[in-house]
């Protein structure tokens, strides 16, 4: 199936950072500052408002692959964007560039892969797989 997705398609996400997304909070580091599986799950966001959106009825991404550096710290108080952009369709495998800057400056950088599925089949399979 062509599911019509091409280089090029941009997404975006931002959160403010709280006491609710930090290193401390997620249990990623002793520190009080933006953590990285927040960051991560951001980036992971941008990159679902990317495509998702276009596939058809019964269709989303699944996240397969992370290779992100974060780069800077940021405190509580300041705002975090991810921005995503699509570089390369395989088939049903995607990847993308991804970026995250706070108020001030990049925080974080990398490529991220998500995987069409089609829901049913997938959850389906996760399904039998909690039943065995």
């Amino acid at each position: 199936m062509d599911f019509n997705l091409r280089p090029g398609l941009t997404g975006e996400k931002r959160e403010a950072v709280t006491e609710n997304n930090t290193a401390l909070q997620y249990g990623s580091g002793g520190v009080a500052v933006y953590a990285t599986p927040a960051m991560i799950g951001l980036m992971e966001g941008a990159s679902i408002a990317a495509v998702d959106h276009l596939l058809p009825p019964g269709y989303s991404t699944v996240g397969i692959s992370l290779n992100v550096q974060h780069t800077a710290a940021t405190p509580v108080g300041l705002n975090v964007i991810a921005r995503s952009e699509l570089i390369e369709v395989d088939g049903r495998r995607l990847v993308f560039k991804v970026e995250a800057f706070d108020d001030r400056e990049q925080v974080g950088r990398g490529t991220h892969e998500r995987f069409i599925i089609q829901m049913d089949k997938f959850l389906k399979k996760a399904e039998l797989k909690a039943s065995k």
